[in-house]
């Protein structure tokens, strides 16, 4: 059979998958992974609060239990080595479950913590959960008074200059690090508590330094991080200034009203369990009780991240439902979806999530910008998401091009126009954030402090624009517009410019990693191939750089270890269903479709795609009887490495529909591509 009919076979089960999967609504939401980390600060707070865990206790053990390596650690992602403070993390969770430590998972895990420094050799966010439970002394965890709730955001350094993530789970952190708790364990209360002990070095000496010495720094040569430690160590002698109770007192009145002013009414903060997590240990030290309705509220929100199915419960970092039905979308439309009700229900329960509201930290540094984008959860009304309302322009336009001057795809147009970084570039949910020495903060060790342009987000809206001036708008409601596109898009141009890299490559902040960089850098240049000199030249590195690292299979695939050594060999890594989709996307941008490695990679996809039953008695009949239309089956691809970043080097996330989505996106994209070129 040649290869369109088997593509043309592969999209039909795909999209089969896709209408048995969307929720009655009309929207999608796939599992979102991360590490055992979240489960287990999720076990520590409510054993902290004395809430019950017998119910679900056997659930998350199991969980936790299945997510171990075959050396006793629990890693940030399947494929990446064992991590000491996710280990910690987990063999604290599983023995508060009630896990003996004599069991070969808890021996093994120990094994693995001791051989890497043990408990002393944790991150700070992992310190401040144990000190909590008077596993690790408060003096050894940096100074961070509530005071800075008061600095003004006209300053260099004030809770405005910290990405959204970060400033929405330090605000929090503020007052526990303030009333620095010590709840009981089982064995009882301790600023001292020994429950831990199996898993020190040396018990003895519990005190250990967090950071490098202001030896070591003059040393390195690092002014933002030794002045960041002398303030560390001026504060520590002050008391964190709490003998200024007056000062004190204030900050702490008002670091409550900056929680609670970011409540949603769902109960959540910013939709990501960190600010969710820690806003409960906030209020509750601030005198909040349990059945206050902040406080119940938020409970509620933290259960709604729950998933559950045989593998156990966890919880999971967050929620994509407004960012998998964007990019379910896409790839629908570009497949030829004939089921036209499923996509416009689709695009109808999107733009229902559309933000209007006049708030939200953005505005902070963009007071008269208009609102008008996307978030990527259910509820999250204070940090829309430039990357989620890319997608959804997309999404609304290939669904049906007259949307180009809807008052939906204008009012999020004008949106990222004016949420572009001088350099050119767009980051996730902040604007000209990029103020990379405050990750030399102490209790900054995951280097994410910041929210800077990234080649992805800046592609992604590339194509997005570029979509959107090829539409005729017979309207003219978009073309008063086009004047202020053509000039972002041309910074943009030299945004990709300045950071491709020598080998043809750009990095990729928001998956991984060089390939999603990459992918997405061209599929939004191609728009200005003919507008702009610059671009030939780019692509034509890119795309050999890609073919390069193709492997034997048909397919593409790269560790998440590309994002600490760059110089990893990445041809020869597993191949992965939705990389193979990034790469051929790019290909499919500037080659025909008959060129080899794109029909290689074509092919990869079409062999590895996973036939699935319906679960329905008359789906399964026709699939082993042959009865019907012949077409009974449907299909999807599994990935089971992370393709998705949270936070390079620190936190990775497993997003099941990117194996599914993507590659529709790219077989639809080679199927169009084959029908015009006949």
């Amino acid at each position: 059979m040649e290869l369109a009919s088997l593509v043309k076979d592969t999209l039909d089960q795909a999209t089969e998958f896709s209408r048995e999967t969307v929720h009655p609504d009309g929207h999608w939401c796939g599992e979102l992974k991360s590490n055992a980390t979240i489960t287990s600060e999720y076990v520590f707070l409510r054993y902290a609060l004395g809430l019950d865990l017998t119910a679900d206790g056997p659930s998350y053990v199991y969980w936790l239990l299945s997510e171990q390596n075959p050396d006793g650690s629990w890693g940030l992602a399947p494929e990446i080595p064992g991590d000491v403070s996710t280990t910690t993390e987990a063999y604290l969770a599983l023995k508060i479950l009630g896990e003996d430590i004599t069991s070969v998972p808890m021996q093994r895990a120990r094994t693995f913590v001791l051989q890497a420094g043990g408990v002393a050799a944790v991150r700070v966010f992992t310190r401040i959960f144990l000190a909590t439970f008077g596993l690790f002394p408060w003096t050894s965890i940096p100074q961070i008074p509530v005071e800075l709730v008061l600095l003004p955001s006209s300053l260099p350094i004030n809770i405005f200059k910290l990405a959204s993530w970060a400033r929405g789970t330090i605000a929090p952190l503020l007052l526990i690090c303030h009333h620095q708790p010590v709840y009981p364990l089982p064995n009882g209360q301790s600023a001292s508590n020994d429950y831990l002990d199996e898993l020190w070095t040396d018990s003895t000496n519990k005190n250990v330094p967090y950071g490098k010495s202001l030896w070591s720094l003059a040393a390195d040569r690092d002014a933002a991080g030794l002045a960041f430690t002398v303030v560390d160590k001026v504060l520590y002698q002050l008391g964190g200034l709490r003998s200024v109770p007056f000062m004190r007192t204030y900050a702490r009145r008002k670091c409550v009203e900056w929680i609670l002013d970011r409540q949603e009414t769902s109960g959540d903060w910013g939709g990501i369990f960190p600010p969710m997590h820690a806003s409960m240990y906030a209020l509750l030290l601030e005198g909040y009780r349990l059945d206050d309705e902040p406080v119940r509220l938020g409970f509620e929100a933290l259960e709604r991240f729950a998933w559950q199915d045989e593998q156990g419960k966890r919880i999971q970092a967050c929620v994509s439902p407004v960012w998998d039905t964007a990019l379910m979308t896409v790839g629908l439309c570009d497949a030829m979806s004939t089921d036209k009700g499923h996509l416009e229900r689709a695009v109808s329960w999107i733009r229902r999530r559309q933000i209007f509201d006049l708030r939200g930290d953005w505005r902070v540094y963009r007071p008269n910008l208009a609102p008008g984008g996307f978030s990527f959860e259910y509820d999250n009304t204070w940090y829309p998401d430039v990357d989620d309302t890319a997608a959804i322009i997309l999404a609304q336009i290939k669904q049906d091009p007259k949307s180009v001057s809807s008052f939906s795809v204008v009012q999020a147009t004008k949106w990222i126009l004016g949420m572009q970084n001088p350099d050119g570039g767009w980051a996730a949910f902040d604007v000209e954030n990029d103020k990379l020495f405050l990750n030399k903060i102490p209790f900054s060790d995951m280097d994410s402090l910041c929210d800077t342009s990234c080649a992805d987000i800046t592609g992604r809206i590339l194509e997005a624009f570029g979509l959107l001036v090829r539409i005729p708008d017979k309207s003219k409601t978009v073309v008063h517009l086009y004047p202020q596109l053509r000039l972002a898009c041309h910074r943009a141009i030299g945004y990709f410019a300045s950071t491709q890299e020598s080998n043809g490559s750009w990095f990729g902040r928001w998956g991984c990693n060089y390939i999603y960089g990459t992918s997405h850098a061209l599929c939004g240049l191609v728009y200005f191939i003919d507008e702009d000199k610059r671009v030939q030249r780019m692509a034509d590195l890119a795309i050999q750089w890609l073919k390069s690292i193709q492997n034997v299979d048909g397919g593409w695939g790269e560790s998440l270890l590309t994002y600490k050594d760059p110089n990893i060999l990445i041809k020869g890594h597993k191949s992965t269903a939705a990389q193979t989709a990034w790469a051929l996307m790019a290909l499919l941008a500037y080659l025909p479709h008959t060129d080899e490695a794109i029909e290689r990679g074509v092919r990869y996809l079409v062999e590895s795609m996973e036939v699935v039953g319906r679960k329905t008695e008359e789906w399964t009949e026709k699939m082993y009887t042959g009865t019907g239309s012949g077409k009974v089956h449907m299909g999807t691809w599994t990935d089971k490495m992370y393709t998705g970043t949270g936070f390079p080097n620190h936190f990775y996330l497993g997003y099941v529909y990117y194996a599914h989505y993507f590659p529709v996106m790219a077989l639809g994209r080679y199927m169009r591509k084959a029908s015009a070129q006949g």
